[in-house]
């Protein structure tokens, strides 16, 4: 069987180790075949993504503060200047106030609420504005969702209600950039030890319980994630826009 995404050109933001949703997206997609273009924040986080990704295809590493219209717009001109079309963007961007996911959602001050819709939902229609036009071809762009945003979870709070935003902004994304032949759509991964998810108080407590109960018996794994996406980026989801699919274990039957 061919590669799935021989001959397409993925953009994938948020690696910062190898324990990373993104990182396992970036390993199934350099697998079937795909050429790699990975944002970084600063030179330390783009250095610690250069000493893990030797082994893939990297076309370019693209600098793109998503809080920052101006780096944006230069993120967008760089994609330009490589004079080909983008196939692919995966969104994989979140961040909240440590303090705010230990406190009571209540409790969440305006700063705080705000700083996890800019980071966590807002960056999603900044960066498909982005890419979009360079979707020339149509294209895929997916972003990395929870299960806390739909139902309470423990120690999840204000980074719920911004997940809650980044489904809604998915959902209105596909409708407004179906006509051009661009999907749009969500995964939702069970809880997995990455760097951010640590911040989540109680995550220890969360894996085993998924060991228990889940249907399937077992946390999720990066390369779980990588797979569907990898099937979203593909031509074989030509016809998938504005869902959420969850790669959970089943956990969001319980």
């Amino acid at each position: 069987m061919p590669a799935l995404l021989e001959g397409k050109t993925a953009v994938v933001s948020g690696i910062a180790n190898k324990w990373s949703l993104a990182y396992g997206i970036a390993e199934s997609f350099a697998r079937e075949g795909a050429s790699l273009i990975l944002t970084y924040l600063n030179e330390k986080q783009r250095d610690t993504i250069e000493s893990i990704v030797g082994h893939m295809p990297i076309a370019k590493y693209v600098p793109c503060d998503v809080t920052k219209d101006e780096e944006l717009a230069a993120f967008s001109e760089s994609l330009r200047a490589l004079g080909k079309p983008i196939d692919t963007l995966v969104h994989s961007l979140a961040f909240a106030n440590r303090e705010d996911l230990g406190r009571p959602f209540v409790q969440t001050d305006r700063e705080g609420f705000l700083l996890a819709q800019n980071v966590s939902a807002y960056s999603f229609v900044a960066m498909s504005r982005a890419v979009a036009p360079l979707m020339t071809s149509g294209g895929s762009i997916m972003t990395l969702t929870y299960l806390g945003s739909v139902r309470v979870r423990p120690n999840y709070n204000v980074m719920g209600v911004a997940k809650a935003a980044l489904e809604a902004s998915m959902r209105y994304l596909a409708n407004d950039l179906g006509p051009q032949g661009i999907r749009v759509n969500a995964i939702s991964a069970g809880a997995v030890k990455t760097a951010s998810a640590r911040a989540v108080k109680d995550l220890s407590t969360i894996l085993e319980m998924t060991k228990e109960m889940a249907p399937l018996r077992h946390v999720t794994e990066p390369g779980e994630v990588g797979d569907t996406a990898a099937f979203l980026a593909s031509d074989l989801s030509r016809g998938v826009t504005g869902n959420v699919i969850y790669v959970d274990s089943g956990m969001q039957l319980l």
